[in-house]
């Protein structure tokens, strides 16, 4: 399998979508912002859509036009601060809208079935260098940004009070979060991207551990998620990207089951010892 070009290809994009999607995922979700990532998961269609009708690279274009709508969306916040399911709303009409406009119309010049689902096939040598690029900016600004992005996450508005720059920071991470959108692209697909964001940290939340334990663990069962996806995809012939999202449900419900059996294991062995204590 790895004597193929294109597996060489899609094991090294995989890697660096393992790493970074759950380094992005675990302050979307600890600061309950998981459906933020899905709405820009698809609203990066409509870049790639763009991308293509203007024969440019579509990952470049779902990156800007992402990005786009993850500055958008902050925008908005000030303005529907009660009601952040509107501004989703808003931002996959524009983009949605967008995508399908521009798709409908037969201008974009390519099929855009292997970027909803994912595929090996399609990632090329200029998908390399820009994936390494993005992912190299992103993993270097999380390392400069880690403290305040952590205090941000568990607590916005009393980072605002210590006098961390909230909204730059804010929009620094839409930018983020669109760059592990158009570097998984190619292999997860736009329609189960937000999965590889989200469920390596839910997963990893099971085990009850501190904020640095919790983000390792999440990169682990990240890697578990797609590496093991995209091999067992090629054998079974399947797309990789909706294999990975089931693979990844699949574990964290093992980890929620193993948790739970080890709970009431530990009960179990609780119970005689205080019925021995009274008698």
């Amino acid at each position: 399998m790895l004597q193929y070009a294109f597996m060489k290809n899609a094991l090294f994009v995989s890697f660096f979508i393992s790493i970074l999607c759950p380094s992005i995922g675990i302050f979307l979700v600890l600061r309950r912002y998981s459906m933020i990532g899905d709405t820009l998961s698809h609203s990066s269609l409509a870049g790639i859509a763009l991308g293509l009708l203007l024969g440019r690279s579509p990952l470049i274009g779902a990156f800007l036009f992402t990005s786009f709508c993850g500055a958008l969306i902050e925008f908005l916040r000030r303005y529907f601060k009660k009601h952040t399911d509107l501004i989703l709303t808003i931002v996959l009409a524009l983009s949605v809208g967008t995508a399908i406009t521009i798709i409908s119309s037969g201008k974009a010049h390519a099929n855009v079935d292997s970027f909803l689902f994912g595929s090996v096939l399609t990632v090329t040598k200029s998908d390399l260098v820009t994936v390494f690029a993005l992912s190299m900016i992103s993993v270097v600004t999380i390392f400069l940004l880690y403290d305040q992005m952590i205090y941000i996450a568990y607590d916005e508005e009393a980072a605002k009070v210590a006098g961390v720059r909230v909204q730059l920071i804010n929009y620094i991470f839409s930018i983020l979060v669109a760059a592990a959108i158009a570097v998984s692209i190619r292999i997860v697909g736009v329609l189960v991207l937000s999965s590889m964001i989200a469920l390596p940290v839910a997963t990893a939340l099971q085990l009850g551990k501190g904020f640095r334990t919790t983000l390792f663990c999440s990169i682990l069962f990240s890697m578990t998620d797609v590496l093991l996806g995209l091999f067992l995809s090629y054998y079974l012939n399947v797309a990789p990207g909706g294999f990975s999202a089931l693979l990844s449900v699949a574990v964290l419900m093992i980890v929620i089951l193993v948790k739970k059996l080890s709970a009431a294991g530990k009960q179990t062995a609780v119970r005689p010892r205080t019925r021995t204590g009274r008698g």
